[in-house]
């Protein structure tokens, strides 16, 4: 597949500020891209902003279809070569990475079936004497042109999220992807010119240049801003936004899971460390807090150990491979720091604990580091679960909630007054019940609380949230 890339901004010319691309398992080069300067972003928004002010130019809702529906197409024509140089650029196991291009695939065809069914409403009149003789309803416009900011944990499948629903409402789009892994989306974004997008509706720029990236957010000409990223860098860039630009920030959590005496193990096990050691632990809803009942403590901790030991860590590629490497070597570096400091301070650490190569790090479990360890207050974002036996499930619930993240938690239980007891008391906007925290379906309200972001994520919710509900007032005797 291409690797080399210049900025996808139509009428201009390349900087020659090379951005290389790694792999993030051996480092070695997979890719360049030419960095964006001042110039070519002015450009970029400048497309944008011609094309939603004019709106003679605006692309009829069964033209995007036709687009979105052979987008979808050469996708699945190319699914197997985007899996494979996903997991080269992102680190994400190939297994994996074929279940996120197939769920890719399925965004684009989400997309069209909010297109076919989103509808106005009629807006009652006629109700009292001065709403006499008016007929009133509502329609779907785009609420312009959006700036997309994407992250590196999901290369495919998030440019799905963030620039499709945009494509698919009407919105002129820029996204600038994450620099570690650029190399999807801008091969997402030629496929969906080829599939007949003019290219000034859906532009792709790498900006090394950070106050440039910064100080774009704060440009007036955009209506909507998407960012998924950390909440120390989203929450800045929000507080940068023009008035009147609406946003949505995804960031991450510490997801508790509460196991109870009374789970289903067999069943608990499997699904816990799949979401634990999942992509190496760098999911914004990753299994990290387990608390379990001190009935169960020991076995739970004996078989999820058991489970650690037997996922392979290493090429990403390779079909075999359960866990791959963190994107970078300042990533494992500090989260083997992290447990490190966790061990000293009095935590066992009953698996893993070391560090494979620059970016690969064990599958690691930790039992009772101390609550005010960085395990235990902050996101990990690697291969490490942290395990805590309470006896009240009232504690357990207290405990859970004890940080200023919000997004999905789980329980396990085959009671159900013990299930509806933690959804009442846990935080979050999903909780769920018997099954992992990182479930997602991508029609699905996907919603960071507190710190953990800003509006709801989920397809269908990002198309409305691109657009406004704009009503017609009709005045007539004869009505």
């Amino acid at each position: 597949m291409k690797t080399e890339f210049m900025s996808l901004v139509p009428g201009v010319e390349p900087t020659g500020n090379v951005h290389e691309v790694v792999a993030p398992f051996d480092l070695s080069p997979i890719g360049k891209i030419d960095s964006a300067d001042a110039q070519i972003v002015e450009v970029a928004v400048a497309n944008a902003d011609r094309l939603y002010r004019d709106k003679s130019s605006w692309l009829p809702t069964w033209e995007r279809i036709a687009i979105l529906e052979k987008a979808a197409e050469l996708l699945t024509e190319r699914a197997e070569e985007f899996a494979l140089e996903s997991a080269r650029e992102g680190g994400k196991p190939l297994m994996d990475s074929k279940v996120e291009v197939a769920r890719a695939i399925d965004g684009i065809k989400n997309c069209i079936e909010v297109l076919r069914t989103q509808h106005g409403e009629e807006i009652p009149m006629g109700l009292n004497t001065s709403s006499a003789n008016r007929l009133a309803f509502t329609s779907h416009e785009p609420i312009g042109p959006v700036l997309a900011y994407s992250a590196f944990n999901h290369p495919t499948n998030l440019i799905i999220h963030q620039v499709f629903p945009a494509v698919a409402v009407g919105c002129p789009v820029i996204v600038k992807p994450a620099a570690d892994t650029p190399l999807s989306c801008f091969r997402l974004v030629e496929l969906l010119h080829e599939a007949g997008l003019p290219p000034e509706w859906c532009q792709a720029v790498v900006i090394k240049d950070r106050s440039l990236a910064t100080n774009l957010v704060g440009d007036n000409r955009f209506g909507f801003f998407s960012f998924i990223g950390s909440g120390e860098v989203g929450w800045m860039l929000r507080s940068k936004l023009a008035p009147g630009t609406r946003c949505a920030l995804e960031h991450g959590g510490v997801a508790p899971v509460i196991v109870s005496h009374d789970a289903d193990l067999d069943q608990a096990v499997p699904a816990l460390t799949k979401a634990g050691f999942y992509h190496g632990g760098q999911v914004c809803v990753s299994a990290q807090r387990f608390y379990i009942h001190e009935k169960i403590f020991d076995p739970f901790k004996d078989r999820i150990v058991k489970e650690a030991g037997k996922i392979k860590t290493g090429d990403p590629t390779l079909a075999e491979t359960g866990s791959g490497p963190l994107i970078r070597p300042k990533e494992c570096d500090r989260v083997e720091q992290w447990v490190d400091q966790a061990r000293q301070a009095g935590a066992t650490i009953a698996c893993g604990g070391k560090k494979i190569s620059a970016t690969c790090y064990e599958p690691t479990v930790v039992v009772s580091p101390p609550e005010d360890s960085q395990l235990s207050q902050e996101e990990v974002f690697g291969p490490v679960i942290c395990l805590y036996p309470y006896s009240e499930l009232s504690d357990a619930i207290r405990r859970a909630n004890q940080l200023p993240v919000s997004f999905q938690a789980a329980v396990y239980s085959s009671n159900m007054d013990t299930i509806m007891q933690c959804y009442r008391g846990l935080n979050g906007s999903a909780i769920m019940a018997n099954d992992h925290t990182a479930f997602r379906v991508d029609w699905m309200p996907f919603a960071g609380l507190k710190v953990s972001g800003h509006g709801t994520g989920g397809i269908p919710h990002t198309m409305r949230d691109m657009q406004i509900e704009k009503m017609l007032v009709l005045k007539s005797n004869s009505i």
